[in-house]
């Protein structure tokens, strides 16, 4: 073969994985150590809920519909009741790090320092860190709930960890 015709050949070698900057940002933060890193999907979690939900919403964008004949509004109520409960049908990524919290959803990362909590709520499904010492009425607002994957005790004992070692600082 002549050198211009190997060099018209299509390589078979397969190029390097691109990382997405998000994926990037989880693997390699910037000098931080990572204490915990899970991904909670809680549609995954019971699935008869995930269904009974699912064909509730069905039902709900079929009576949009018929209600209106509208196509535009069954989308409308569709992404609306689909957008109020992603939460629910996505994965959001936690992480805990020495000085940060990260979360990392379809919609958004958030980025929190442990310093900005100073007081914690645990329920069965996770823990609401909240900015007040005191309860509040606000805390729901100003506060971020960290949802536990079968790692609750992992959870609290940091949780505990940072927000009592803020507390003493």
């Amino acid at each position: 073969m002549s050198e211009d015709h190997k060099n018209k050949q299509i390589s078979l070698e397969l190029p390097e994985k691109q990382v997405s900057p998000v994926k990037a940002a989880i693997d390699n933060p910037e000098d931080e150590n990572i204490l915990l890193d899970w991904i909670c999907h809680p549609a995954k979690r019971n699935i008869k809920v995930t269904v009974a939900v699912s064909i509730l919403i069905a039902v709900l964008v079929a009576v949009v519909y018929y209600a209106t004949f509208s196509v535009w509004f069954t989308i409308l109520g569709f992404l609306i009741l689909t957008g109020s409960l992603a939460g629910f049908y996505f994965p959001s990524h936690y992480q805990f790090t020495d000085n940060k919290i990260i979360i990392i959803t379809k919609m958004q990362k958030l980025e929190k320092n442990w310093s900005q909590y100073r007081s914690y709520y645990s329920d069965k499904n996770g823990v609401l860190l909240s900015p007040f010492a005191r309860p509040s009425r606000l805390e729901n607002f100003r506060g971020i709930y960290i949802k536990f994957w079968y790692n609750k005790d992992e959870v609290m004992a940091i949780v505990k960890d940072k927000i009592r070692r803020d507390k003493a600082d």
